[in-house]
């Protein structure tokens, strides 16, 4: 095997002075922790936010221990309770290890936690109303949004629980008064819309907020509220998928076939989302939502 090429110098010579300014960047950010210009969870938000940020490349232990009064050896200890390893660095974090630390540095610094909005969105029959309404059921931590819809209710939904039962009239009323967050037309039928009023109120209380929308309302809030925190409720597989929407016998067979083509565009948009969720078990795709409203940031 022939040695491997030596890098120009300049190549290294770059190279070297963008790692000198990446560290003097990191020890930056530790002084703005050590002298109380920032907190531990301003730095975090920002490294979950953009992972080529100075915060991202900031290891855990080292963002940790520059909090003011929290030494090293209590640093560890916290670490080894969160499952995080002594080199992780802040945006390599995942889901659980972001909300544990987040929740330790909040009751850590004792200050309010603003309210967070998390919007749940997938292709059609993967399960998002009862993944939602399992939340509703065991969560009751978590505001679950109520959307106004114009089609009408199936077999066991009530209106004000599941939906808003609206006529057209009154959907357009909405509208007109600027009553909702978004809105759009689903399957080139019904409308459907999130008010906006009770979420407002929810967020200022300080209250995690969930809600549950298609993919076109999904964008729709991400442009109004572009704090929200995106999750995308995938199936174990296309096969389930099918399966699950043919199986649960509300459609007739060519509405089956629109919706299902429908699914295959809409699995295509996954990649705009801040998260991805596998339904394959409702509990636990439940679990992992609800941990998500816990987290401050995007994409891991």
């Amino acid at each position: 095997m022939s040695p491997r090429p030596e890098p120009p110098e300049v190549d290294r010579v770059a190279a070297s002075h963008a790692a000198v300014a990446a560290r003097r960047a990191r020890a930056a950010v530790k002084h703005d922790v050590a002298t109380r210009a920032r907190s531990a969870r301003d730095v975090l938000d920002v490294a979950w936010r953009d992972p080529s940020s100075a915060e991202a490349g900031l290891r855990v232990r080292e963002l940790l221990t520059s909090v003011p009064t929290l030494g090293p050896a209590r640093a560890a200890k916290v670490m080894a309770e969160l499952g995080i390893a002594e080199s992780k660095k802040a945006a390599g974090l995942g889901i659980r290890q972001r909300s544990g630390l987040w929740n330790y540095l909040l009751g850590r610094e004792g200050d309010s936690e603003p309210g967070r909005l998390v919007v749940l969105a997938g292709p059609t029959a993967v399960g998002k109303g009862t993944v939602s309404a399992y939340i509703r059921d065991n969560y009751p931590e978590v505001h679950l949004s109520v959307s106004a819809t114009t089609r009408p209710p199936r077999p066991g939904e009530v209106d004000g629980v599941h939906y808003f039962f609206v006529k057209d009239a009154e959907f357009d009323r909405m509208i007109a008064q600027h009553e909702l967050l978004e809105w759009a037309t689903v399957h080139n039928s019904f409308r459907y819309g999130t008010p906006r009023p009770p979420i407002d109120e929810a967020l200022a209380a300080g209250k995690r907020v969930l809600l549950e929308i298609d993919l076109q309302g999904a964008r729709s809030v991400r442009q109004a509220m572009p704090n929200a925190i995106l999750v995308f409720l995938l199936p174990p597989s296309w096969e389930e998928l099918v399966r699950r929407l043919t199986g649960r016998g509300t459609e007739d067979t060519a509405d089956q076939a629109r919706r299902l083509a429908t699914a295959r565009v809409e699995l295509a948009a996954q990649e705009e989302f801040d998260f991805r969720v596998v339904n394959t078990d409702v509990a636990e795709a439940a679990r992992e939502v609800v941990e998500l409203t816990a987290v401050s940031g995007h994409r891991s």
